[in-house]
């Protein structure tokens, strides 16, 4: 087993669904792998530096939220009514910590919202106006206005699921378009671990509509003991089935290696139930999982050599020792 003290991942993911390679540009790939290598080498440059995981996983989601391309901050997809709102969650493994903010619309990393719920008071989870009121409370840093989140692609799509809905014709299946989530987890040189996860949500969702990504352990969960885990896919299912949280269970109680216990869960488990989706996971060995149940699911990952890995479509890690 490699010395934690010599070593380091992060693991991100970008969303997950039904992933058309004919519907993909060469030049909109390109552009998503530039993405995650960017939040990549946003969390390797704190991890390299001695820095801690949930610094790590900030800044690697940090820089998802500033990125329109991904469904989370800037770019985050917008409600039934035309506006949106926002999801994020931290999670410390070392003594299990937690923040999480939801339907928040204003801060310009919601990420750093739920981590100041952690830090900065007495409790997990705030909603709403409650959230917002903290958030200037503690001069979480806002946007002027909502343009500053707006994006054509994803008002677009809106309008396009609403005349669907409008002409009653049947849904196309295309969960990429319709909903995303970003996040990431690390283990430090220390050997600690964490988790972020950061969404907009679902197109067209009814307004106050509360998906798994702030959810802790469902969409986020974190556990120096067991694994760190962000998810990305149909919330609901997520919560339902406790995901993330099931994961570190099976390691705990059952014994189950990472990939035994994701693969279980992403695959076996959400897959025959149509809880499109997946996520990304790191033990307390620094063992990876990257499983989804889908077509696609932009990931990526980065050890201690810097060598950023990123990949969209059913591309395998296993010659590299990762479960996807």
């Amino acid at each position: 087993m490699t010395d934690a003290r010599n070593s380091f991942v992060l693991a991100i993911h970008g969303g997950a669904g039904t992933i058309d390679p004919s519907r993909m540009t060469p030049e909109r790939e390109t552009a998503y792998h530039a993405g995650l290598r960017a939040a990549l080498t946003a969390g390797y440059a704190v991890l390299a530096d001695g820095g801690a995981a949930l610094d790590a996983v900030t800044a690697a989601v940090m820089s998802l939220e500033d990125n329109p391309l991904f469904n989370a901050g800037r770019g985050a997809v917008f409600n039934a009514d035309g506006r949106q709102e926002m999801d994020a969650a931290v999670m410390d493994g070392r003594d299990r910590s937690a923040g999480a903010v939801a339907g928040v619309l204003g801060p310009r990393n919601p990420v750093l919202a739920a981590r100041a719920v952690m830090e900065r008071s007495d409790h997990v989870l705030l909603i709403g106006e409650g959230a917002m009121a903290f958030c200037r409370d503690q001069k979480i840093p806002l946007a002027e206005d909502a343009s500053y989140f707006f994006t054509p692609e994803r008002w677009a799509a809106l309008q396009s699921e609403l005349e669907r809905r409008r002409s009653g014709q049947a849904d196309d299946g295309d969960q990429a378009r319709k909903h995303g989530t970003v996040g990431a987890v690390a283990q430090d040189r220390n050997g600690n671990l964490a988790a972020a996860t950061s969404t907009g949500g679902m197109t067209a969702k009814r307004p106050g509509r509360v998906g798994d990504s702030p959810v802790i352990g469902a969409g986020t969960y974190a556990d120096n003991a067991t694994c760190a885990v962000s998810a990305t896919g149909h919330g609901e299912f997520f919560i339902r089935y406790a995901v993330a949280h099931e994961i570190a269970a099976r390691m705990r109680w059952a014994g189950h290696g990472l990939d035994e216990a994701a693969h279980a869960v992403v695959v076996d488990t959400l897959g025959p139930i149509g809880g499109s989706g997946g996520l990304v996971a790191v033990d307390h060995r620094g063992s990876m999982s990257l499983p989804f149940n889908c077509s696609g699911m932009y990931r990526g990952f980065v050890r201690a050599d810097g060598v950023t890995h990123t990949a969209i479509y059913r591309e395998v890690y296993r010659a590299l020792g990762i479960g996807a």
